[in-house]
């Protein structure tokens, strides 16, 4: 197809929908970005990027230039009971907020000429196999039509409802929490600390922070009836996390929280729509490497519109390449999880890292990609 026929619309302006959108208008697409909230915003998120990503986002000028973005060079691990391994990180990756990144993002898709509209909602979205084009309807009671939608809606959304998509019909137990925080902590390490039914990242990010981000148990929320009362009872068990609650500056008037995290098996296309990022499938967070992957799913996706002869071609190019760079990473990341949350089987882990460290360094190497 001839780029600069073809009308794209991208729904959901995080990683994967501002990469795509920004590489299809440099090529003369015309494209139209639907984000249901305003640019600068918090996103629950590890907030690591691994370092896989970063030559291409240096290479489109879509990493801010700051020289106090810290570098990640270390993985710190803990079980539930405050017991500590720590390896080296061979690729190694680097902190920075979503605050920030999806900000600089933003601005150079406006600049690149994507056309956004910001605190909108996609409420129905069509295609007609009559004239091959899709029909979505908006929140402002507007309506767009376009020859491909890419889906970069994140985790979950009521699309994925009227997409009947299988995911959609099982609940989750887990909930994701945010925090940036002040404390002491080496700034070259990310941590992973475990408790009984979650486990809780750390990581340096730019302006002397910290983000703290977890993933608990929807369950255990209902049961202490609030974030504070659970951090208390549950994290709290782990020492290690006791002691950056109490000795650390929180920022946040108040954590952000999401719900019903689902790390099911997604399809990357789903009636003719190209998923990208969380829309296709969700890593573990104690992989982390999501963010580099949404990055990447982004630049998949515009690749197959912009070189794909047919939408055919399109969704077989785009299906490929998304099973051959994703599909085995989350499978090995959905494994892993099974080690993590609970008090022997956390143990088993650190003891496993901490005695055969070539074994943390394969499971790594199988939840991490390769420069792109």
């Amino acid at each position: 197809m001839e780029p600069h026929k073809i009308k794209v619309i991208v729904i959901g302006g995080g990683l994967a929908g501002l990469v795509s959108s920004i590489l299809l208008a440099k090529k003369g697409v015309e494209v139209h970005l639907i984000e249901k909230k305003a640019y600068p915003f918090h996103r629950v998120c590890g907030e690591y990027l691994s370092n896989e990503a970063l030559e291409f986002l240096k290479k489109h000028g879509l990493i801010p230039e700051r020289n106090d973005i810290p570098q990640i060079k270390t993985f710190e691990l803990s079980d539930t009971k405050g017991n500590i391994s720590r390896i080296p990180l061979d690729l190694g990756g680097f902190g920075i907020s979503r605050y920030i990144l999806d900000e600089w993002m933003y601005q150079k898709a406006l600049q690149d000429g994507v056309q956004i509209r910001t605190s909108t909602q996609v409420n129905e979205i069509e295609y007609l196999k009559k004239e091959d084009q899709f029909v979505l309807t908006l929140s402002d009671h507007s309506s767009l039509r376009a020859d491909f939608v890419i889906g970069a809606h994140g985790k979950r959304s009521k699309l994925d409802k009227r997409l009947k998509r299988e995911f959609i019909e099982k609940r989750s137990p887990y909930l994701g929490v945010k925090y940036h925080i002040r404390t002491e902590f080496d700034r070259d390490c990310v941590a992973l600390y475990n408790f009984h039914g979650g486990y809780c990242g750390l990581n340096a990010i730019e302006d002397g922070k910290f983000n703290l981000c977890y993933l608990g148990d929807r369950n255990q929320l209902r049961q202490y009836g609030s974030v504070e009362a659970m951090e208390n009872e549950v994290l709290f068990k782990n020492p290690i996390l006791k002691k950056i609650w109490e000795s650390s500056e929180f920022i946040f008037e108040k954590p952000e929280v999401i719900t019903e995290i689902n790390f099911e098996p997604k399809s990357p296309v789903e009636n003719h729509v190209l998923m990208a990022g969380d829309s296709a499938g969700l890593i573990t967070p104690l992989c982390g490497n999501g963010m580099a992957m949404a990055i990447h799913a982004g630049k998949l996706a515009a690749e197959a519109i912009i070189y794909g002869k047919s939408r055919l071609e399109v969704e077989e190019m785009y299906r490929s390449n998304w099973k051959d760079e994703f599909e085995k990473r989350l499978w090995v990341g959905r494994q892993a999880q099974k080690l993590f949350g609970s008090g022997k089987s956390s143990g088993f882990a650190r003891k496993l890292i901490q005695t055969f460290p070539p074994l943390a360094k394969i499971i790594i190497r199988n939840t991490h990609g390769k420069p792109f």
